[in-house]
């Protein structure tokens, strides 16, 4: 019981967390999939805004760092909380006291692996 408790409590945070990946998801990664999966490869857009040193520059300064925290954290959330909802839907009641705090543990270890990534990188020149 004190882990639905716990849940209950969270449950405006996870919303949260989960509605930003949705955000992050459906609109800033399915632009930069059709970017460099359609736009770059077709030669609608030079093959020069997908250069290292530019992705350097991004990694380099924090507002870069935290876009990129964002990108690779937010959707460990979102997609967290649909697992859980798909299982509540085929009768997982009785094992989400178990599944809910296994799944957003794994999107919370996710999002300190992407911010020790993000912190790691290097400066900007």
């Amino acid at each position: 019981m004190a882990v639905k408790h716990l849940l209950l409590r969270l449950e405006p945070i996870i919303w949260l967390l989960f509605g930003q990946g949705i955000l992050i998801g459906t609109i800033l990664l399915t632009g930069w999939l059709l970017i460099v999966g359609l736009a770059v490869p077709l030669g609608w857009v030079n093959v020069e805004v997908l250069a290292y040193e530019r992705a350097q520059t991004l990694g380099g300064n924090w507002i870069g760092r935290l876009l990129l925290f964002l990108l690779a954290a937010l959707p460990l959330w979102k997609g967290a909380h649909h697992v859980r909802s798909l299982s509540l839907d085929y009768g997982g009641l009785k094992r989400d006291a178990v599944l809910a705090p296994l799944l957003y543990l794994v999107a919370a270890a996710g999002s300190v692996l992407a911010l020790c990534a993000v912190l790691r990188l290097p400066e900007a020149a």
